[in-house]
């Protein structure tokens, strides 16, 4: 991996704007950003560098880093198929807030943000983010370019899919496993294994 400290972003809205602060609060330098188009709100002052399908991406890159600043976990999968087609050297955006565990694993292209906590024995795929103090237990797996929202909390031994959306405040029971693609509403409890794809909701948790 490179020890470039120079970043290039890839998605310039909401999130992005989480993330730049999380990287510069932890020394990085931002080059610039790829996307569609120019962002109408520019808060950060960056250079707008065009749209990735229609640059030379490795050329304008080299050797510095890359990241995908965007939510949607669909959109980072494919971003990340790029960096890894044009071998770019990508990294792990951690906010120096962030809590993880010396034995827990991460992967490439995540986002670890403000107040996060990564307990022991823990294993987090690419492409994941953990959103501002959410809480991931013991034992715990997130699959690839999934999503756990901001204040949710999964207990010990969880598994959870490559691409599922764990909503903000809800809680995942110890030992459940959540099928891919799998979303679950805002201030949920699981308290079982969810095996079938969907959006799923509530206390007493129901499929929309």
């Amino acid at each position: 991996m490179s020890e470039s400290k120079s970043v290039f972003l890839f998605g310039y809205s909401g999130h992005a704007y989480v993330i730049i602060e999380s990287l510069l609060d932890a020394g990085y330098h931002i080059n610039g950003y790829f996307d569609l188009k120019k962002a109408i709100k520019n808060p950060y002052e960056l250079e707008y560098l065009g749209y990735e399908g229609g640059v030379d991406l490795k050329g304008i890159v080299g050797k510095d880093l890359v990241f995908p600043s965007v939510g949607e976990n669909l959109i980072r999968k494919k971003l990340i198929s790029v960096f890894e087609d044009l071998g770019l050297n990508q990294f792990i955006a951690k906010d120096p807030s962030a809590n993880i565990s010396r034995s827990a694993k991460l992967n490439n292209s995540t986002y670890i943000g403000k107040n996060v906590m990564v307990n022991s024995q823990s294993e987090i795929g690419k492409g994941v983010i953990l959103n501002t103090s959410c809480i991931i237990e013991h034992d715990c797996k997130v699959s690839d370019y999934s999503h756990i929202a901001p204040g949710a909390v999964l207990c010990g031994n969880v598994s959870i899919e490559e691409e599922s959306m764990i909503g903000a405040n809800s809680v995942v029971k110890q030992n459940a496993k959540i099928v891919s693609g799998s979303v679950i509403g805002a201030g949920s409890v699981v308290t079982s294994d969810i095996l079938e794809k969907g959006v799923w909701v509530g206390n007493k948790l129901r499929k929309l």
